[in-house]
């Protein structure tokens, strides 16, 4: 029986590749992102935190909002306090709604990442041509804001079709985040040329894990730091990137916020803390680069 293939990638197992380091030896990458995002209101897609009331729905887009007006604040509060870099998954109407966001986040020197123009829409659904349009356009879009263009894609929802890869290395982009298939990155096909999948966690996200299974702050990090001691004893025989996914309207209510602090002082304060490479999505590519053919998965 021949099963339809997306055709981006051959199978590999991970304990069969050959080894390889981190900048400076370190055998673990840990990278964080901040998703920052904004919705329609009373139209399109929206993360839900209480039940759905007929539409407008200004309940459940006035707790999105809040992710904006206060809980990306704190956030960043938080990680000048542990000086944590982070990358941020950007929805480039944020630059209409509320720039003020991005200047602490050009201060601290964070990554921007393409993640669509809006989480109200899916591009992985739309014609070929108007995703194209969309994936230009958000890639133009941070260009003319930030003064150079995002390297990494993540789209809304993870939402991708049949084209997208293709699209995206068309577009400029050199990596994607969009497959959660590994803990290592590796290259994927496409129609001009090979694009970089890097590892994105899909469990250790705290839209999924909270909004949708119901678990508490308190859960959360356990799982993040349980991921981390985790792969971190992994990593003593092959590299590995560990992930940590955080949305605003989330982990920047208070009552969230006090706990993952004391996750990430966990982590950050670990006894093996100098074999983890606290990073960011575009340093990993450009150490991925520098490797030589063969080593890494799809070259």
């Amino acid at each position: 029986m021949k099963l339809p293939t997306h055709g981006r990638y051959e199978y590999s197992a991970i304990t069969k590749r050959p080894r390889y380091e981190w900048p400076g030896g370190k055998q673990l990458a840990l990278h964080v992102a901040l998703n920052i995002e904004h919705f329609a209101f009373g139209q399109g897609i929206g993360h839900f935190f209480a039940p759905e009331t007929p539409p407008p729905d200004h309940r459940n887009f006035a707790w999105r909002d809040y992710g904006n007006r206060v809980g990306v604040w704190r956030m960043l509060e938080l990680f000048d306090e542990l000086h944590l870099p982070v990358h941020h998954l950007l929805n480039t109407v944020i630059y209409d709604y509320c720039p003020e966001i991005m200047e602490p986040i050009r201060k601290r020197g964070d990554e921007i990442i393409g993640h669509g123009r809006t989480n109200a829409e899916r591009t992985g659904i739309m014609w070929e041509e108007d995703e194209r349009r969309i994936l230009v356009d958000v890639r133009e879009t941070i260009t003319r804001q930030e003064g150079h263009a995002p390297r990494g894609w993540m789209a809304p929802w993870m939402s991708g079709s049949r084209a997208t890869l293709d699209l995206l290395k068309e577009a400029g982009y050199s990596y994607v985040m969009d497959w959660p298939c590994d803990d290592q990155p590796f290259w994927m096909r496409t129609r001009s040329g090979p694009i970089l999948s890097i590892p994105y966690p899909l469990e250790i996200n705290d839209s999924p894990q909270i909004l949708a299974r119901w678990q508490t702050p308190r859960d959360f990090t356990e799982m993040m730091v349980d991921q981390f001691e985790e792969m971190l004893q992994q990593s003593e025989k092959q590299p590995l990137v560990c992930g940590i996914a955080l949305h605003a309207p989330v982990f920047g209510q208070p009552h969230r916020l006090r706990v993952l602090r004391e996750g990430f002082r966990h982590i950050l304060n670990h006894k093996e803390i100098s074999r983890v490479w606290v990073t960011r999505p575009g340093d990993i590519y450009d150490h991925v680069c520098s490797l030589p053919a063969g080593v890494v998965p799809g070259t």
